[in-house]
């Protein structure tokens, strides 16, 4: 249902919205319609630049209007081949541009379409496979191995020596998995150039915190050391840090990735479960201690 916004229609050569020109179309505050060639040359509002890009038209030829609550663009353009099998990029904003600057878009689609038979297919070019792998990996990871890991050195230190190597075993794990689902994300930046500086640096951080705990181990002094407090400190702090940051960059992730309904849903019950298990674990450990010892737990 159209009430205001802008509607748009791009032409790539490799799938992907960087690169492309788009036929953009609108009707403004007065009723009176536009439509616009941008140059989509970033994913920021300053890098889609009006009136630039490789189309070839005449004004004249095209324009937008809305009927019962619908907006129609119609516009002509030259090409110097035939084409045949053609990437196409679609997206549509709520908000009138102003002086001719794009608003982000409210939803986006692109797929390939075939000239020759009138025909539409999901577009093969755009890395989806590799989106859902670097989204699965590190959700696995850093969302669900590594926080049962910490709950592992947290709750179920009378195990012992078992608690040691679950917990030695189960972030090793994480981190290899986490590791390779960082490799998936650098191998998406570089095939789609995704500028998302949030998710990236938070990223960068938690990878460089997972860092620290896998040479925490390796750098792990004697029980009886006079450096054994220090460690613990820097250990547990770091790795929770980690799993703090790791949680938010997840979220950021989910949203900017454009996931739909069922990985939120499914990393909101992961989280939801692991948080009602630590309080739980938390209270019973609280009440332990509190019935063995006047003194409050240093961990």
């Amino acid at each position: 249902m159209y009430s205001t916004g802008w509607v748009g229609m791009g032409f790539s050569r490799d799938g992907l919205m960087v690169g492309s020109s788009a036929m953009v179309g609108w009707i403004g505050k007065k009723g009176l319609p536009h439509v616009r060639q941008f140059a989509l040359r970033g994913k920021s509002s300053s890098k889609v630049v009006v009136d630039r890009g490789f189309l070839v038209s005449n004004d004249h030829d095209h324009t937008v209007v809305v009927q019962q609550a619908k907006i129609y663009l119609a516009f002509q353009l030259r090409f110097s081949y035939r084409l045949t099998h053609q990437h196409i990029v679609m997206a549509f904003g709520n908000s009138i541009p102003v002086k001719n600057r794009l608003t982000r878009h409210q939803d986006k689609t692109s797929f390939t379409f075939d000239f020759t038979t009138g025909r539409a297919s999901v577009d093969g070019s755009f890395p989806y496979g590799l989106r859902r792998a670097h989204g699965a990996l590190n959700v696995f990871a850093w969302g669900v191995l590594l926080p049962i890991g910490a709950i592992l050195a947290r709750y179920f230190r009378r195990m012992d020596p078992l608690w040691f190597y679950l917990h030695v075993g189960v972030q090793l794990a994480g981190f290899i998995i986490g590791l390779a689902g960082v490799v998936a994300g650098v191998a998406l930046y570089n095939k789609i150039q995704a500028d998302i500086p949030a998710h990236r640096g938070l990223g960068v951080f938690v990878l460089f915190l997972g860092i620290l705990q896998v040479l925490a181990f390796f750098l792990r002094p004697s029980a009886d050391s006079k450096y054994r407090k220090y460690w613990n400190w820097y250990h547990h702090w770091a790795g929770r840090l980690a799993l703090f940051f790791a949680a938010v960059n997840i979220v950021l992730g989910i949203h900017v990735g454009g996931a739909d309904s069922s990985w939120k849903i499914g990393y909101g019950f992961s989280l939801a479960v692991l948080l009602v298990a630590v309080a739980a674990l938390e209270f019973m450990l609280w009440t332990r201690w509190s019935k063995n010892s006047t003194a409050t737990p240093t961990y």
